[in-house]
């Protein structure tokens, strides 16, 4: 076989998630003793120019070779690495992230753990590996990332660990991280049950003031007690994120929900706690993080309708006719319909993340998508059918989705007030 006479070893996270029996997703693995000659004259094919990783031939699994790396740099991208064939596998271990990445499995399924990171997965600890640590800034993002992915497995972080993640803040080196990474961790946070983990721990480090001074800027921003009971916009959007992702496997309605409510910190402090205006004072501000983190524009088209639009589907009952179909035209909902199923997710998980109000009943949401539903059901071909052209054909279209809409409100108010 291609692997005769190689010291492999099964690494990472796919050693960790068999210890806490969890589905295995990728392999990866270390091989300690060899050069890349050696591994191209075995017909492994090299990929990444900064240090030797290899896919192997059949499997398509990452094989790198075993390295330590020294800092000379700023961010992620500052450091050099050494291959050098005297590398021992402990050393491979140390430079990793946490204990209970660093542990190795050889191909007999003996488990080789220098640092201690079984017994860290047995008494549900994150803990880093070594001083090291805290040379790339990447790593405070990643340990909140692993917080929330495992937080139903009741995991906490050490707390050496989070005074090494709150002093790389306080460095300023998270300065120095592209914004492509952060979104990379922030969106693979999002996409977990308790989204809000991540965003605690981030905010507890310093972190989310660094990366995302908008939404750290909601803490401590009161809101009116008898619609928000927790009063904290910040706490608030915390409720809504971990109620979006109960709702909604889309990471666009996620983001949507996490960023729902910027304008709030840009309120006049005598306004407070009102916060009239604050939809459209929301946009400037998600558009600044969309282009800072390089979000892709999925997640910022829907979540700028979220910000403008969400007290509208809230008081959708309220709404004229007209001004409903105004809204709907607004949100392009006649050629993107699922945006605005996505749209109405997002106001519910709103409305719901609020003290003691997770399980209200939210019909608005289903009467808005209702609306859309019977003005989209007029088909142009039928107007057309009439003779009518240019902006007198605009203008039939609008009043038979009109009709459309008053129809439908005429039938809803029949049913629910039997």
């Amino acid at each position: 076989s291609r692997l005769d006479g190689l010291n492999v070893y099964l690494v990472g996270g796919a050693v960790r998630d068999r210890l806490l029996r969890l589905p295995v997703k990728d392999r990866d693995w270390v091989v300690v003793g060899t050069t890349p000659d050696d591994m191209l004259a075995r017909g492994f094919r090299q990929v990444g120019a900064d240090f030797p990783v290899f896919l192997h031939p059949e499997t398509q699994e990452e094989y790198a070779l075993a390295r330590t790396e020294r800092k000379t740099g700023h961010g992620y991208q500052g450091f050099s690495f050494d291959t050098a064939t005297d590398v021992t596998l402990e050393d491979d271990l140390l430079r990793r992230d946490l204990t209970i990445n660093a542990i190795a499995e050889d191909l007999d399924g003996n488990l080789i753990d220098p640092y201690g990171g079984a017994s860290d997965l047995d008494e549900r600890r994150l803990r880093h590996v070594s001083p090291a640590f805290a040379e790339d800034p990447l790593r405070v993002l990643r340990v909140a990332r692993f917080a929330t992915r495992f937080s139903a497995l009741d995991f906490t972080i050490e707390t050496d660990t989070m005074q090494l993640m709150t002093d790389i803040v306080a460095s300023g080196e998270m300065a120095h991280l592209a914004g492509e990474r952060v979104w990379s961790e922030m969106s693979r946070a999002l996409m977990t049950p308790s989204p809000s983990v991540f965003f605690r721990v981030l905010r507890a480090t310093g972190a989310l003031a660094a990366l995302l001074p908008e939404l750290d800027a909601l803490f401590g921003v009161p809101q009116p007690p008898q619609w928000h009971p927790e009063i904290d916009t910040g706490l608030h959007t915390l409720l809504v994120i971990d109620q979006a992702a109960a709702m909604s496997d889309a990471l666009p309605v996620r983001f949507a929900a996490l960023v729902h409510d910027l304008g709030k910190a840009l309120t006049p402090t005598e306004k407070l706690p009102s916060h009239h205006g604050h939809e459209d004072a929301g946009v400037a501000p998600i558009e600044a993080v969309c282009e800072r983190l390089r979000v892709p524009n999925a997640c910022q088209r829907l979540a700028v309708m979220v910000a403008r639009h969400h007290t509208n589907c809230h008081r959708v009952f309220e709404l004229k006719s007209s001004t409903l179909l105004k809204k709907l035209k607004a949100m392009n909902g006649f050629r993107n319909p699922e945006q605005v199923n996505h749209f109405t997710v997002a106001c519910e998980a709103d409305a719901r993340g609020r003290t003691g109000l997770e399980h209200r009943d939210y019909p608005q949401a289903a009467y808005f998508r209702g609306a859309l539903a019977a003005a989209r059901a007029v088909r142009n071909a039928d107007i057309a059918a009439t003779g009518v052209t240019g902006k007198a054909f605009g203008e039939a279209l609008d009043r038979a989705r009109l009709a459309a809409i008053k129809a439908y409100r005429a039938e809803y108010r029949s049913q629910t007030s039997t």
